[in-house]
C-alpha cells in the first residue's frame, strides 16, 4: 500500500526524529503502511548532510554563544525567503517524493519544510494539506510559522500563547502535546518507581549527551552517593562507560552504566529524577513519563524554552555544576521526597503521553473531510 501520509523530518536535533518516529508509529497502529518517515536533506546530499549535521552539533555544543546569534539571525523575517533559494536540490527531491507517493497529507517535524511546500503549492505542484508539528517550547523560532500551513500542533499551552501573540491564527493552533513513543501511554500504571513517601530508595537517571560539560565529574559525584540507586547512560562514549563502570563497582548499592540504549522511556518511568541537558526529545519524554528533570546544560535558542517550561511550572530545576546538581537532588529527596512530590504533581497537567494519537486523529479527520485544500498559500498569521 502506498503511504497516505508523509512525515518529514531532518536529523538536526533528536527531537525532530523522535517526534517523526512517534507519529509514524501512531499512524500505522490501526492501518499499517499509512505513514512513511522521510528526510529530504539526507536523501538529497547524504555526505553534505552528514557534514552539516556534525557542524551543527559542534556549534551548539562547542560555541553556544555563536549559535545563539545564528538562531537569532534565523528568526529574522527574511531568512526563509532568502534561505529557500539555497535549497533547490532539496526542493526538487521533495517534489519527486510527493509525485511518487501522492500523499493525502504531509506532517513535518522540521520547520524548513513549510517554506519548501509553500513554494511548490504556489507553482501548482502540491495540493495536499500540510501540518507542522512544533518540537520546541516557548523559545520558538519564527521559521516555524512564517510560511503558511493548514495547522500547527504545539506541545503545551505556553507555546501556543507565544504563537498567538506573534499573530498566528488561533483556529489553526492545536495544543496536543509532543508526540512520544506509545510506551508511555501503554505503560501508565504498569511501570512505576518506588514511593519516596513510604521510604522508597531514590533512583536517579543521568543522561550524558554529546557535548555535555562536566559529565564525568557529575557522574562520579552521583556514584559516590550510596543512598541512591543510579543509572548513567553515556551513549557511544566507550571510554567514559569503562571509567564509570570501574567507579560503580565500588558501590554497595546498585548502579547501572549503559552505553547506547533504546530503553530511555522505561528508565524515565522507573526513576524519580532525570539529570540531562534540555534537549527537546529528552525534556518532552521526561514530561510524558512524569519524571522531574534537573537541567544541567541549556543550548541557547531552542533549548532555553524547554528549561523555562519546567521552571515556570515548578516541575524541575536548573543546576549547571556537578555540585549544584547534587545539592538540588538532596533537597528534592529530603523529608521523604516532599519537594519531589511537588515537582511530580506539577508535571501532571503538562503530560500528554497520547499526543501522537491526538495528532493522527486530527490529521486523518481533516483528510477525510477534504478540508483545507489549497490553503498553503494563505497567510500564517492574522496580522
Amino acid at each position: 500500500m502506498e503511504p497516505r501520509i508523509l512525515v518529514m523530518t531532518a536529523g538536526y536535533g533528536e527531537g525532530h526524529n523522535a517526534a517523526a518516529r512517534a507519529l509514524e508509529t501512531a499512524f500505522n497502529e490501526d492501518t499499517p503502511d499509512t505513514a512513511l518517515v522521510v528526510d529530504i536533506f539526507a536523501l538529497t546530499c547524504p555526505r553534505l548532510n552528514s557534514l552539516v549535521r556534525r557542524a551543527y552539533l559542534a556549534a551548539i555544543n562547542g560555541t553556544p554563544r555563536l549559535w545563539k546569534h545564528v538562531y537569532a539571525w534565523m528568526d529574522r523575517p527574511g531568512f526563509m525567503t532568502s534561505g529557500i533559494r539555497m535549497l533547490g536540490a532539496q526542493s526538487r527531491m521533495l517534489e519527486s517524493v510527493i509525485e511518487r507517493n501522492r500523499p493525502a497529507a504531509i506532517c513535518s517535524t522540521f520547520p524548513a519544510y513549510a517554506a519548501l511546500l509553500q513554494k511548490l503549492a504556489r507553482e501548482g505542484r502540491f495540493h495536499a494539506p500540510h501540518f507542522n508539528i512544533v518540537t520546541d517550547s516557548i523559545s520558538i523560532n519564527s521559521i516555524w510559522w512564517r510560511p503558511g500551513c493548514d495547522g500547527w500542533f504545539v506541545p503545551n499551552e505556553d507555546s501556543a500563547e507565544v504563537m498567538r501573540a506573534a499573530g498566528v491564527d488561533p483556529a489553526r493552533l492545536h495544543v496536543t502535546g509532543f508526540p512520544v513513543t506509545p510506551f508511555f501511554r501503554d505503560n501508565e500504571g504498569i511501570v512505576s518507581r518506588p514511593a519516596l513517601s513510604e521510604g522508597g530508595v531514590p533512583r536517579v537517571l543521568y543522561i550524558v549527551n554529546s557535548g555535555t560539560r562536566n559529565a564525568e565529574a557529575t557522574a562520579r559525584l552521583l556514584l559516590a552517593e550510596e543512598e541512591w540507586e543510579v543509572t548513567c547512560t553515556v551513549g557511544r562514549d566507550e571510554s567514559l562507560r569503562r571509567t564509570l563502570s570501574a567507579a560503580a563497582e565500588k558501590r554497595s548499592r546498585p548502579a547501572s552504566i549503559l552505553g547506547w540504549t533504546d530503553q530511555i522511556p522505561r528508565l524515565l518511568m522507573t526513576h524519580h529524577v532525570v539529570v540531562s541537558k534540555a534537549g527537546g526529545a529528552t525534556t518532552q519524554e521526561a514530561i510524558a513519563a512524569r519524571c522531574p528533570m534537573i537541567v544541567n546544560q541549556v543550548v541557547p535558542g531552542q533549548e532555553e524554552g524547554n528549561c523555562e517550561l519546567l521552571l515556570r511550572h515548578r516541575a524541575g530545576a536548573l543546576a549547571t555544576t556537578p555540585e549544584s546538581v547534587m545539592e538540588t537532588l538532596r533537597a528534592a529527596f529530603s523529608e521523604r521526597g516532599r519537594a519531589w512530590d511537588g515537582w511530580r504533581a506539577a508535571l501532571e497537567p503538562l503530560s500528554r503521553p497520547d499526543a501522537a494519537r491526538a495528532i493522527v486523529a486530527h490529521v486523518l479527520s481533516h483528510v477525510n473531510r477534504g478540508a483545507g485544500e489549497g490553503r498553503l498559500g494563505a497567510p500564517a498569521t492574522t496580522r
